[in-house]
């Protein structure tokens, strides 16, 4: 067998991932995913999808009591079956998170030089003045001064302070960075600048991302790769920029068609929404989980919950009515109109 037929192990495996709340309620339900190094993956869905909980269970940040059974291989390695002191080896050093809204991540009596050296004297062995040098290099690779190391968070800007947090992700050189919803709180401008900085880092250090979004059109503007969560599955996965303008999954096509398009007054004046909520994880529906939701829902969506398969070149849908190709099946489509 020739070297180049030797398929690369993925930075990042998810297998079969299920999270089971105390009290029962299934968060995350058999995901499967991968992330490739210098590979971006970005998730999507509304709140109460299951996207954050993902996110937390890579590193087992779970609660107490939360039940976590699957494979989570990093590196080859099952995070889900290493012993505590192998995971936080893994913490920083591994993988890393970058967590939504800077001002509750950051410690507010800190300065932030100190609290970016943290992790690196930790996981590192280093003395404190090498990881203070170290957090001035880290502040200027993210496009802040190394004299800011002596700030507080609260002398910082929205941006400033999302900066230094992905500055201390990448504190001690970790495979992987898991960004949920990194850009949520800053206006448009500093929301561009931080995703065409954490785009550079990814390229530039051959790092491996997963970022978490409710918004289709910003993960189809930054990410390779998108998969789509709805009541804790993902239903929809593909190249991100075909799942963004030609979704195959109803809720898909939705969550896509709630963003207006620059230049089409059409979905300007005229948003396309979606009713209602994601349901309760201790109460799902039977069937499939959006068929309440869904405007071509047929009989048979209330009874049969569809698995993810194939839908064209490179893309998945749970969705009876999508085919192989990624086409409407002619028997979906004449059972659809008959119940339209």
């Amino acid at each position: 067998m020739s070297t180049t037929s030797i398929r690369k192990t993925p930075l990042l495996q998810v297998r079969d991932l299920t999270v089971t709340y105390a009290g029962g309620a299934q968060a995350v339900r058999g995901v499967n995913l991968e992330v490739d190094a210098g590979r971006k993956l970005g998730i999507a869905g509304e709140s109460g999808c299951g996207k954050s909980t993902l996110a937390l269970a890579l590193l087992r940040l779970l609660p107490a009591g939360t039940k976590v059974t699957g494979e989570i291989l990093l590196n080859g390695e099952d995070v889900l079956a290493m012993k505590w002191g192998q995971v936080r080896a893994v913490r920083w050093a591994g993988a890393s998170i970058v967590f939504q809204g800077a001002m509750h991540s950051l410690n507010a009596v800190h300065r932030i030089g100190d609290q970016i050296a943290e992790p690196i004297v930790l996981h590192r062995k280093t003395t404190q003045a090498a990881a203070r040098k170290r957090a001035g290099e880290l502040l200027e690779q993210v496009g802040l001064p190394a004299a800011r190391a002596d700030a507080y968070p609260h002398e910082l800007s929205g941006g400033q302070r999302q900066r230094v947090m992905i500055a201390m992700a990448l504190a001690c050189d970790p495979g992987l960075i898991i960004a949920d919803e990194p850009t949520t709180a800053l206006d448009v401008m500093i929301q561009a600048q931080i995703l065409r900085l954490i785009e550079q880092l990814v390229s530039e250090q051959d790092l491996g991302l997963i970022m978490i979004s409710h918004d289709l059109a910003v993960l189809s503007d930054t990410c390779d790769r998108l998969a789509v969560m709805y009541a804790g599955r993902v239903v929809e996965q593909g190249p991100a920029s075909e799942v963004y303008e030609r979704a195959h999954h109803p809720y898909s096509k939705a969550l896509s068609g709630a963003f207006p398009r620059i230049g089409d007054p059409s979905s300007r004046f005229a948003p396309r929404g979606l009713p209602g909520d994601p349901p309760d994880p201790s109460a799902l529906p039977a069937g499939c989980t959006f068929h309440p939701r869904c405007t071509v829902a047929l009989d048979s969506c209330t009874t049969q919950d569809p698995e993810l398969r194939m839908a064209g070149p490179g893309r998945e849908a749970a969705c009876v009515l999508v085919g192989p190709d990624g086409a409407v099946t002619p028997q979906g489509a004449e059972e659809a109109r008959s119940t339209s």
